[in-house]
């Protein structure tokens, strides 16, 4: 008989006991001590397998063994070893747990790209990746927008395109775009296990697992070649020249959007230097574009498209003249940049693969855009960027009962932020429209990034202009960050429009590094122990606005702390009317730090409940963490 340890194989729900099988052991006298019954997806030595089963004959089994054959009693089938769950803990197993700026922990005799040119040999890609005809883009910001921009336009073109972009905001599977839809959960599992197992197989000393991004990067190569697509878009991850994706030999053609001050820990302390990353993406005789660069950047890209020969075309941002009336669907104008980059891209992809005369018909291709790019570019999407969702579960039925909104930006970086804080100003004013997040709950079969690609989320029904309205902050950013930068930026350039922040509220994020959650994993909204981070940007925040230190000892709200249950809070003074004043005397409070973010959107629904007459418009930034956080608990 066999025994089975098997307590955390089903708290995890692994497998599940259903049935008696028998199973023959060929051992050809080998005496037979111990039979491993870890899954077919695991083995010994995998991160995952500690906690897994471990199955032994008994002795009264050997010894009366006759014959080379062992007849095994399995009370159990693997229906859930290769669930979505199992595979979200097999992806948390490669995340290093290193922080920004330290050195890798994988270290040896290959360089990463050495690795990941191995691990293509290994999956049997190094010749396919080339047949991808890939668009490669890197940048500081707009990389993303710009990869999104090109695959609605050349997917409006008739081509079948495979999306790689990066980070996730509430469920993997948004990363793998075919045809401008987030990839299968079955597809995904069948790519994602099949690359997981060459790869396991392989792994040695010298040749590890590869890290989480490395992984993706791979999948992406996988799932776009088994799937036959015509383009891949991939997006670069951190830099150029050392990224993961730069093992790509051949591009079609490469870009690079705009750059800045970030990541500057690993890129280089200066802006030639991360121009000079940024730039190691470019390959000999493969077109290159850019958009207008700070002349430091401008110089630096120039000199290694002059060292490789090859033509580098600076873009000038579209016109609104150009959309014949249309709107981009990404808003804010620093999207005009983005796009004119991806029309660039798109415009040298199709000349390259010999199908520029199928869209352009005429011998004014140069001035005019065709049909196809229109439509590409105003129906792109990129959820978390300048997106605008209600929340509509302040409202019943038929009265409504609260005008909440939420204006989501993940941006993290000086320049990125000065362009969040332009789009709020002009949106908020009354420039933009807004989208309803019911829509969402009438397609609750369909992947959340689905919906998104569905409807669209830009351009709908404008607020109750009779309302009065409250701007809002929702705050957080990593700790490598440097708030004293972006909070004050922040403020003076909504506060340069006629923009002004009634409050803010600081929270920590629910999504930890350590780990890979599906989108329908339930969020977590325990409190913190520590919120000292928080804090800090609270002081940060009071100072830029009262221009003086203010002391968090004195904020009595920090005695809903004490209490986790989120029912114990109240809204803060400034969501209700007058500002604050926590002693006489004091500058006005104008901020709280709140325990957990499922708790701040509470106070804000409470107080959206409880103010009919008011509209609060909760500008969400600082981290693609916490913007995608929200839209999770506004989904669930």
């Amino acid at each position: 008989m066999l025994h089975i340890q098997s307590n955390n194989f089903l708290r995890h729900q692994w497998f599940c006991i259903s049935c008696f099988c028998r199973r023959r052991w060929w051992l050809n006298g080998v005496t037979a001590r111990g039979v491993s019954c870890l899954p077919p997806c695991l083995n010994r030595h995998d991160p995952l397998a500690s906690s897994l089963i471990s199955g032994t004959i008994s002795t009264d089994v050997v010894e009366n063994l006759t014959r080379n054959e062992v007849i095994e009693e399995c009370s159990w089938e693997f229906s859930h070893s290769r669930s979505y769950e199992t595979a979200m803990e097999a992806l948390s197993s490669l995340i290093t747990g290193r922080k920004r700026g330290e050195r890798p922990s994988i270290r040896g005799k290959y360089s990463k790209l050495e690795r990941m040119t191995m691990y293509l040999q290994i999956l049997g890609l190094e010749d396919n990746v080339a047949e991808l005809n890939i668009i490669h883009v890197a940048g500081t910001k707009g990389k993303g927008s710009t990869c999104a921009f090109s695959e609605a336009i050349l997917r409006e073109c008739g081509f079948r395109t495979g999306l790689f972009t990066s980070p996730h905001l509430i469920d993997v599977r948004e990363r793998f775009r075919l045809d401008g839809v987030d990839i299968a959960e079955k597809k995904f599992l069948q790519y994602f296990w099949d690359c997981w197992d060459q790869l396991r197989i392989k792994v040695t000393d010298d040749l590890p697992m590869p890290p989480l991004f490395q992984f993706l990067t791979l999948l992406a190569f996988k799932i776009f070649i088994g799937e036959k697509v015509d383009v891949g878009i991939i997006e670069v991850g951190l830099g150029g020249e050392k990224d993961s994706t730069n093992v790509i030999k051949e591009p079609v053609v490469c870009g690079i959007s705009s750059l800045g001050m970030d990541h500057m820990e690993t890129l280089g302390d200066t802006l030639g230097k991360i121009a000079f990353h940024k730039a190691g993406i470019l390959k000999p005789s493969v077109p290159a574009f850019t958009v207008s660069q700070l002349p430091e950047a401008m110089d630096v890209i120039t000199e290694r498209a002059h060292q490789l020969r090859i033509p580098l075309e600076v873009v000038q941002p579209l016109s609104c003249g150009q959309l014949n009336g249309l709107q981009l669907s990404l808003a804010g104008d620093h999207q005009y940049v983005n796009a004119s980059l991806a029309v660039s891209l798109c415009k040298s992809w199709l000349q390259q693969t010999g199908n520029l005369k199928k869209v352009f018909t005429n011998d004014s291709c140069e001035a005019d855009l065709p049909d196809a790019f229109l439509r590409g570019l105003s129906s792109a999407r990129l959820p978390g960027r300048a997106q605008v969702v209600h929340d509509d579960i302040c409202r019943s039925s038929n009265t409504p009962t609260g005008d909440l909104v939420y204006y989501l930006d993940g941006a993290h970086s000086p320049e990125s932020m000065d362009a969040c804080a332009k789009w709020f100003s002009k949106v908020v004013i009354g420039d933009h429209k807004s989208t309803s997040l019911p829509s969402l709950k009438s397609s609750s079969e369909n992947h959340f990034g689905e919906a998104f690609s569905k409807y669209g989320f830009t351009n709908c029904e404008k607020g109750n202009s009779d309302k009065n309205s409250k701007q809002i902050l929702l705050f957080n950013c990593m700790e490598v960050r440097n708030p004293q930068i972006l909070l004050p930026n922040l403020v003076r350039t909504c506060a340069s429009s006629g923009v002004h922040f009634s409050g803010a509220l600081f929270v920590p994020t629910i999504s930890t590094y350590n780990k890979v959650v599906s989108g329908s994993s339930i969020t977590s909204s325990n409190t913190p122990r520590n919120l000292s981070w928080q804090y800090n940007l609270q002081r940060i925040w009071e100072k830029s606005i009262n221009g003086k230190d203010f002391d968090p000892d004195r904020n009595n709200f920090i005695e809903c702390l004490k209490n986790e249950s989120s029912d114990a809070l109240s809204p803060p003074e400034f969501l209700h009317g007058d500002h604050h004043r926590a002693f006489p005397g004091d500058s006005p409070r104008t901020s709280v730090v709140v325990p957990s973010l499922s708790s701040a959107i509470k106070l804000l629904r409470d107080c959206a409940r409880e103010n009919p007459s008011v509209r609060l418009q909760v500008l969400v930034t600082g981290s693609l963490h916490l913007v995608g956080d929200v839209l999770r608990l506004l989904k669930r």
